[in-house]
């Protein structure tokens, strides 16, 4: 069960819209390296949630920042003006939070019409953001909820550092 939700997650994240055809691409063998992999996924899932190892997986586009398509930057100002208008002063307001920019980055998932290093990118920044809002919607105290929403804050603030 637990590579089921790991590979459907995975899909969330590997599908992007084709701006050719308008039907969705589904990356299957990245699927199923994911599934193949699931146990090595939870032994770091700690530093995804709580922290950004992702970073080192980053590159630049020869030293500069990775060019965005509008719809995926307007999708990420959404993530952030949601992020920093929603206050959380009880575990049901961070899983209120959680939905919302659970809502968010489905905009960006399914409006992505990047293509070629820029989208590879976009989804080494995306993937970890995906496991931090899944893992705050199923915090179960104040403490965590907390720490992981703080992950979240880096994650999403990270993106003006690769992407314009």
């Amino acid at each position: 069960m637990k590579h089921l939700i790991f590979a459907l997650g995975l899909l969330t994240i590997v599908s992007c819209k084709d701006s050719k055809t308008s039907e969705t691409t589904v990356h299957t063998d990245a699927i199923d390296h994911a599934v193949a992999s699931d146990d090595e996924h939870h032994n770091d899932e700690t530093s995804n949630v709580y922290g950004n190892a992702w970073t080192k997986d980053m590159a630049m586009d020869n030293g500069e920042k990775w060019q965005a398509d509008l719809t995926t930057n307007e999708g990420v100002k959404q993530l952030q003006q949601t992020y920093y208008a929603q206050t959380t002063n009880s575990l049901e307001d961070y899983h209120k939070l959680a939905e919302q920019l659970n809502e968010d980055k489905n905009y960006v998932v399914k409006n992505c019409t990047m293509e070629g290093p820029s989208h590879d990118n976009l989804h080494v920044w995306l993937h970890p953001l995906i496991e931090k809002i899944a893992a705050l919607s199923k915090a179960e105290t104040i403490e965590d909820a907390s720490k992981i929403k703080l992950s979240i804050e880096e994650n999403i603030n990270q993106y003006d550092t690769y992407f314009k």
